[in-house]
């Protein structure tokens, strides 16, 4: 196991729930607190004072840029680093010119530095050291791309120094178990950042393939399968937890309230790829769930509690805050991603323990997180499609078009002694148990849904042909091919991957819209995180089909929470939904080969 997922899932047990602290002090010895120490900064909110937590270090006051010498000159160059690795940490050195200025971004995937006073000389270089695995420069602006998350102080140090020559550099270290972030003296330069990946973020996610058939492959295709101890552990459950049954936004203590009574700081508990908090809860204290946007808030009536904050708590949770109101206490939780009602994170009140009278609301979050729960009989129908209007052979007229029933043709991924992807599920099941499902709900809209495979086989034992004899099953008369996918990461970059992305190639005018209208109802129906759209490797399974032709990749299988998506039958039944809804959408609105459905959409 990597030294960095042993630090990682050392962290929490089942016992983090079980200590149940009155005090601070009482605090620093439960289970819970050791995985997250006091933070360091103040509250940023304008107009407001800033209270810290107890034990917190003092905050600097430099904020913005700063600039490296009195005099700002045009012109100077911001030029490749040098670099230097010990074990599994990467030193990368940086000369500064005078008036050159940066400001610095810490992200899931790398720390963004963006230049200015200074031309960025254009760089790609694949490799920096063992926790550099790309350097990418120009436009102003320079990534290093690292295998796991940043935080804000984890996962990386910067600081400057003046060498012998009177010089200035920039010196940043990257390492699985570094912390620390920037120095006080450059605090006010990091640039804290709540977004999803940028797009070249999100093609730095995909290491550079060597081989010409990998080059034919989507990124998950050419992982390696790695044995299950070698992924991150998942996160434990909550007590009591019902994955069938969605958190409840709204509920209260058991208990008669207690006049006077005071909420403690949360205490944290750090997973990998997830982060729980819990607030312990006088009795009688109710409480409500508000998703929105990057945060959740969390409203709390009698209770009360002193204006306090703490930011960089974890890759998942930017910063926490506590504003007291009239009758007490608002709670919000900034986190790293999107969050819906339904996703990006799950709640559940738990009980005392022997000798406590304080419940205890426990809050995972992880942008991985995805809707779980059933599907009602009313969303398990997809609309009827009508039929597809085309012209025959030799007619000249629409007049003389008719009208058939709409083909498609559905591929999972994979299958007989090609097993796919492998790490919480095997990549050949979940494909085409997800196909399975897509055809019978489109089958039951009047739509012929044609399998490349229905049975756990392949289509040819080499690899190649197997992919051609895939796509030409969109022989003329098939209006959509559409193939489905589980991608995977290797353990040491397994908790950058998860989500859904689709794929398109420039084989067909149309393949880029129905690509969109695939992920665009995948992660409605699922809640997943959405990695957008993928184009910058030509696939063999979408290049060689004539007709508009997609790939969607429905989650990781190497990520410790997208896995445990993929072994959940109602996200299987979500993400085919997801599929059957967009490939009417796609048919209805003529986003298909040879011809546009008949009569209205219904």
């Amino acid at each position: 196991m990597k030294p960095q997922v042993m630090l990682l899932s050392s962290l929490v047990s089942y016992g983090l729930l079980c200590a149940l602290p009155g005090t601070w002090a009482s605090a620093q010895a439960d289970p819970f607190q050791r995985g997250a120490p006091p933070q360091v900064f103040p509250s940023v909110r304008a107009g407001t004072a800033a209270v810290t937590v107890p034990g917190a270090a003092a905050p600097t006051s430099q904020t913005g840029t700063v600039s490296a010498g009195a005099s700002t000159p045009v012109g100077g160059v911001f030029a490749a680093p040098r670099a230097s690795s010990d074990g599994s940490q990467t030193r990368v050195v940086f000369d500064l010119t005078p008036g050159v200025t940066y400001t610095l971004t810490p992200t899931f995937g790398g720390l963004r530095l963006d230049v200015k006073g200074a031309r960025v000389v254009p760089t790609v270089r694949n490799t920096l050291g063992p926790s550099v695995t790309e350097y990418r420069a120009g436009g102003g602006q320079v990534t290093l791309v690292t295998p796991f998350p940043l935080g804000l102080t984890e996962g990386w140090r910067a600081s400057e120094a003046t060498v012998a020559s009177g010089a200035r550099v920039l010196i940043l270290e990257f390492g699985p178990t570094l912390a620390g972030g920037a120095s006080a003296a450059l605090r006010g330069l990091v640039r804290p950042t709540a977004l999803p990946p940028t797009p070249d973020e999100r093609q730095a996610l995909s290491a550079p393939i060597g081989t010409a058939l990998a080059q034919q492959l989507p990124p998950g295709d050419t992982v390696a399968p790695v044995p299950r101890s070698a992924l991150p552990a998942p996160a434990p459950a909550l007590p009591g937890h019902d994955p069938e049954k969605p958190s409840a936004l709204s509920g209260r203590a058991p208990g008669n309230p207690q006049p006077g009574a005071s909420l403690v700081p949360p205490r944290l508990g750090k997973n990998p790829g997830m982060t729980r908090v819990v607030l312990d809860l006088p009795p009688g204290t109710g409480y409500r769930l508000v998703p929105a946007g990057l945060g959740l808030r969390i409203e709390l009536t009698g209770v009360s509690a002193a204006p306090l904050s703490a930011q960089n708590v974890s890759p998942e949770v930017r910063s926490w805050r506590y504003d007291p109101v009239t009758d007490g206490v608002n709670v919000t939780l900034n986190a790293a991603g999107p969050l819906t009602e339904r996703s990006g994170w799950r709640a559940q009140l738990v009980p005392p323990t022997p000798g406590s009278d304080r419940s205890r609301l426990a809050i995972d979050l992880s942008p991985a997180l995805a809707n779980l729960t059933p599907l009602n009989p009313r969303e398990k129908v997809v609309a009827a499609v009508p039929p597809m209007r085309s012209l025959g052979g030799t007619a000249l007229l629409a007049l003389s078009a008719t009208l058939s029933q709409p083909r498609v043709v559905i591929d999972p991924g994979h299958g007989g002694r090609d097993p796919g992807a492998q790490g919480s599920i095997s990549e050949k099941q979940v494909t085409l148990a997800v196909a399975l499902r897509v055809r019978d709900l489109l089958r039951a809209a009047g739509v012929d849904a044609v399998l490349t495979r229905d049975t756990d086989r392949e289509l040819n034992p080499v690899k190649n042909t197997d992919l051609v004899m895939r796509a030409q099953m969109g022989t003329p008369g098939t209006q959509l091919f559409l193939s489905i996918h589980v991608n995977s990461m290797e353990p040491v970059n397994a908790l950058r991957g998860y989500g859904v992305e689709t794929w398109w190639n420039p084989n067909h005018p149309l393949s880029s819209t129905l690509a969109g209208i695939i992920e665009k109802n995948v992660v409605g129906a699922t809640g997943a995180y959405d990695r957008g759209l993928r184009s910058n490797r030509s696939l063999a399974v979408l290049r060689n089909s004539r007709i508009p032709a997609a790939l969607v990749e429905i989650g990781y299988t190497s990520h410790p929470v997208d896995g445990l998506n993929l072994k959940d039958d109602n996200y299987l039944d979500r993400v085919a939904l997801g599929i059957a809804q967009g490939i009417r959408e796609a048919l209805v609105s003529g986003v298909a080969a040879g011809g546009a459905a008949g009569g209205a959409e219904n």
